[in-house]
């Protein structure tokens, strides 16, 4: 999956109709010249690969670890129209989109109300025969094949959440005119991220500094990632957990800092439903409240 897709991909989604198809900048589906009739391996589970071993000695198996294979969803029974004469230019812009590539681009799909999807993909399949109706502006029978190599399927739009390091106390002032105190909480350290889809999803995290080694804490599974570095003011650490990797501001690889008691980035996620996150760092110094954990995600979805 590309950890920083296009900025208008949420965009795109909303100006989708149902029964359309975006690849890039390539429009499938009602209202379009290209009409697909069948979809298939978009509401399917992918490929499993199972760790379950046979028991020895005994029934049955114990049970492992299931992880999802890529993605291959279909467009079958494709039909091009054009003017008469100009089916072969449309066929042309349409493999003009569909060119082999090495980079992934956004596939977004809207089949109803329920709103869009969104999966990165390049294609692996083109085929438009060419019959009769050809030289009156009709292709019949084309197919499209798309591979994802990020299985999960998510919500076109991008979820945000941020907490600052946890502060020892209450800022007490008088309220103007009055006798009165008013407290501002202090910042408690915890943020909630909530992924609405049913399969795990990898955030992109920033630490800001002012800090000295930061952590940030999955209170549900216990998963942790800190880095033995002190960032100063105006800089941060950039934790792609789904690409593993973490670079400082100017993209420099800090992925050697990580502690001996950090997780695996790539193990990083969020899980559907709630996760409370703690932010936290160095016990022996004063926290300072320009310290930020800022967590960017999208819900995903099998």
């Amino acid at each position: 999956m590309t950890s920083t897709p296009p900025l208008d991909v949420a965009e795109d989604a909303a100006a989708l109709a149902p029964g359309q198809i975006r690849y890039g900048a390539l429009l499938l589906g009602r209202a379009t010249p290209y009409r697909w009739t069948t979809l298939t391996g978009w509401e399917a589970l992918p490929g499993l690969d199972s760790g379950t071993v046979l028991r020895s000695g005994a029934h049955g198996a114990h049970p492992g670890a299931l992880l999802a294979q890529t993605r291959i969803v279909g467009l079958e029974d494709i039909v091009i129209r054009a003017e008469p004469g100009h089916a072969g230019e449309a066929v042309r812009q349409m493999r003009a989109h569909l060119a082999v590539t090495t980079d992934e681009q956004p596939l977004l799909v809207r089949l109803d109300r329920r709103g869009p999807l969104l999966a990165w993909v390049r294609p692996v399949r083109l085929d438009i025969p060419i019959t009769p109706p050809f030289a009156v502006g009709i292709a019949t029978g084309g197919a499209i094949e798309f591979e994802a190599s990020d299985p999960r399927r998510y919500t076109p739009a991008e979820q945000t959440t941020a907490t600052g390091l946890p502060e020892p106390c209450l800022d007490w002032h008088l309220i103007p005119g009055t006798t009165e105190l008013r407290g501002t909480p202090a910042s408690t350290g915890y943020t909630t991220a909530t992924n609405a889809g049913d399969a795990p999803t990898h955030p992109v995290i920033t630490l800001r500094g002012p800090v000295d080694t930061p952590s940030l804490t999955h209170t549900g599974t216990g998963a942790v990632l800190e880095y033995r570095l002190t960032l100063d003011p105006g800089e941060c650490l950039v934790i792609d957990t789904y690409a593993g990797t973490v670079t400082t501001g100017d993209g420099t690889n800090a992925l050697d800092t990580a502690s001996p008691r950090s997780h695996p980035e790539h193990a990083f996620t969020l899980a559907p439903g709630e996760n409370v996150l703690a932010f936290r760092a160095n016990p022996e110094a004063t926290p300072d409240p320009r310290a930020a954990a800022d967590l960017r995600w999208r819900s995903a979805h099998w």
